[in-house]
């Protein structure tokens, strides 16, 4: 991914209008620990896995690495862009490539 696309903030307005196009994922912390987060469920822990190792697979091919909280039916994934303090368009591309995963399509939300 191109440096230049997470080289700023988002503004809040930004924020807003790119969020809305993510289905399911929400706003969560301010300033510089704001992220966009999202829960996904699976049946049980080895989906959850298969999952999760999937969201690797993507991190390291985008270089832009999320948070990620394993328990054992689900999974919350976190973007935030720390060289900007904030989130950037590197975020909701990641966010977005995490829903297009198989198993990703239609989760539970929490």
């Amino acid at each position: 991914m191109p440096l230049n696309q997470h080289s700023r903030a988002f503004t809040a307005t930004e924020i807003v209008t790119k969020l809305v196009k993510l289905e399911g994922w929400r706003l969560s912390g301010d300033g510089a620990e704001v992220v966009i987060e999202k829960t996904f469920r699976f049946a049980d822990y080895a989906r959850t896995l298969l999952f999760v190792n999937a969201v690797a697979w993507l991190a390291q091919a985008r270089n832009h690495h999320p948070e990620l909280v394993v328990q054992f039916d689900r999974c919350v994934v976190r973007y935030s862009t720390h060289d900007v303090a904030g989130l950037s368009q590197a975020d909701f591309d990641c966010a977005a490539a995490v829903d297009a995963l198989p198993g990703a399509a239609k989760p539970k939300l929490l």
